[in-house]
């Protein structure tokens, strides 16, 4: 969740332009995407997990079907605010990076103002004249806002995000609902879970340069883990 990649202080490549439009990038990136559905995921599990097949009956399973279904809307109404509170933080440390650059006593305080709001591996290779360039295309940016704003791109992603959270219930639980063996329908929503994580640690492998099959087996075991201490402590 990284809004600032589009902030002139925080992205070099962005300086000529007004911030939330000098990018094509996805409103989430696939980190982004993957946590929430593997957030979505372990919520839902909570649910099924704690259903009994020897007992449940249809009554009980539309009990477990409300629960799951109410949770994760509302904990993705939660998340997507957690995303907007983060958005708005990351422009108003970008709009203070800003402000600090214009008031700078001289350009080789602006220059470290500059190189402070980068991320260290790029900051590291930058030299003094690079960074001076930065700062007088900034210095060239129209006069920024008294305050951060949320923008259409912010928006867009939180409702990404609630979107992904709920969503990530359904899979789950439709076994629930075109069964009506419980048992059966719970052995079933257990294996699209299963397969739900394998996924999700497979993408992170990739994206993280680490070996796909092992991060999925690994997220696997990391979910059931999760699921397991939320329900024991009562979640």
């Amino acid at each position: 969740m990284s809004p600032m990649a589009t902030d002139p202080v925080s992205a070099p490549s962005a300086a000529s332009s007004p911030p939330d439009t000098a990018s094509g990038r996805r409103v989430l990136d696939p980190i982004e995407r993957v946590s929430e559905v593997l957030f979505g995921l372990i919520m839902v599990l909570t649910f099924t997990g704690s259903l009994s097949v020897a007992t449940a009956g249809r009554a009980e399973v539309r009990e477990m079907l409300v629960g799951a279904l109410g949770c994760n809307f509302a904990w993705g109404v939660i998340d997507a605010l957690l995303y907007l509170l983060g958005s708005l933080a990351e422009k108003g440390r970008g709009l203070t990076a800003l402000l600090s650059l214009r008031a700078a006593a001289d350009p080789a305080a602006g220059r470290g103002v500059i190189a402070q709001a980068l991320p260290p591996l790029i900051a590291s290779v930058m030299e003094p004249p690079q960074l001076e360039t930065l700062r007088q295309r900034l210095l060239q940016l129209p006069e920024p806002p008294a305050r951060p704003r949320l923008s259409g791109r912010d928006w867009r992603g939180g409702l990404a995000v609630f979107l992904l959270v709920v969503a990530s219930t359904f899979p789950v639980v439709i076994p629930f609902l075109v069964m009506r063996d419980a048992g059966r329908a719970l052995r079933v929503s257990n294996g699209i879970a299963i397969a739900m994580l394998f996924v999700c640690g497979q993408t992170v492998g990739r994206l993280t340069r680490h070996h796909p099959w092992g991060t999925g087996l690994g997220m696997v075991v990391l979910g059931s883990l999760l699921v397991a201490l939320t329900m024991a402590l009562g979640g």
